[in-house]
């Protein structure tokens, strides 16, 4: 059976990949990680503020700046933080494993960070994955604005670097598809869709926010199946998905819409390294049933482009859905 897949023009051995999370961490775990299977990891993310020493607590940046809830920060990541000890995170994992070594950089405006993506080339990162995230809560800043930043940001690291650079985005974008169209033709070499946030609750005892993080769920594999498959077909860089992996049914559904690859995290947060064997051996079951020989063989079989009814992903089969529901 053939897994085989290409991501930003790597050559994986199979589509899975470890998104940035705590698992990360540490080489150890990157090299448990390979030898269960994993394909690539994408490294823990390492923050703008990080980069320009402004820096003081963790948490402040996951509150204002809705950073990544992806990257599953423990109450000690400061102590191990930090531009050097990131590149040389770096450079010890490029030497204990072979699967490629993805560098994760998240930030949130135009400023001298983004050469630091240079370093990170030089350290030896495979590919970076580009996490832009804010919160536009300047109620004057318009949507193009906000779009504008996302170009910006990436077009000056693309400057930067020669190695692949894919765009995480959200789905809170007021025309998803024309947002990727545009970061498609500044030369985004791939996709992540989507990125998780940090959520803050509200504590009603003690009227404090609470910041806690909930993994995901197979529900929400929804959205990202939704625009994986309205997308596959019609840009040039690579499509991975993001959120709701828990089973390899997930990870089958998503290569049917079009995915190139898919990542995980919090199932290997709740169940383990190991379980990334689970999912792998998972994965060849499921396609052995259906009597499939190659990841190829389903990429896009049931994205948007390929299916004989596209309504299925339109207005019209919201329509239909509504009209259907019971009305005891």
């Amino acid at each position: 059976m053939d897994l085989k897949t290409k991501y930003l023009g790597l050559d994986l051995v199979n589509p899975l990949i470890v998104s940035a999370c705590t698992l990360g961490h540490t080489v150890d775990n990157i090299r448990r990680l390979e030898d269960n299977g994993a394909a690539a990891v994408v490294l823990p993310s390492i923050f703008q503020e990080e980069i320009e020493g402004h820096i003081d607590d963790i948490d402040d940046i996951l509150a204002e700046s809705g950073a990544e809830a992806a990257s599953y920060f423990p109450p000690s990541i400061a102590d191990r933080s930090g531009p050097q000890n990131y590149l040389e995170l770096i450079r010890k994992a490029r030497a204990a494993v072979d699967i490629p070594v993805i560098a994760s950089l998240n930030g949130v405006s135009l400023t001298g960070w983004t050469d630091y993506a240079r370093q990170i080339e030089q350290a030896g990162a495979q590919a970076i994955e580009l996490n832009v995230y804010y919160l536009p809560t300047d109620l004057s800043l318009t949507g193009t604005e906000v779009e504008h930043r996302y170009l910006e940001i990436l077009e000056a690291v693309k400057k930067t670097v020669k190695i692949p650079v894919a765009m995480k985005l959200s789905p809170y974008f007021s025309s998803l598809g024309d947002v990727v169209r545009k970061l498609d033709a500044a030369g985004a070499d791939g996709f992540v869709l989507f990125n998780r946030f940090y959520q803050p609750d509200i504590d009603l005892e003690e009227l404090t926010l609470q910041r806690d993080l909930n993994l995901s769920h197979r529900g929400e594999i929804r959205l990202p199946l939704l625009w994986l498959g309205a997308l596959s077909g019609h840009v040039k860089g690579s499509l991975a998905a993001s959120s709701g992996v828990q089973t390899a049914k997930e990870v089958v559904k998503y290569l049917y819409v079009g995915a190139d690859a898919v990542m995980t995290a919090s199932a290997l947060i709740r169940h383990g390294v190991g379980y990334m064997k689970t999912l792998l051996d998972g994965l060849r079951v499921e396609l052995e049933q259906r009597e499939i020989d190659s990841v190829a063989a389903i990429r896009g079989k049931m994205s948007r482009r390929a299916v004989g009814d596209p309504t299925a992903f339109d207005r019209a089969n919201y329509i239909k859905i509504l009209h259907g529901a019971p009305r005891g």
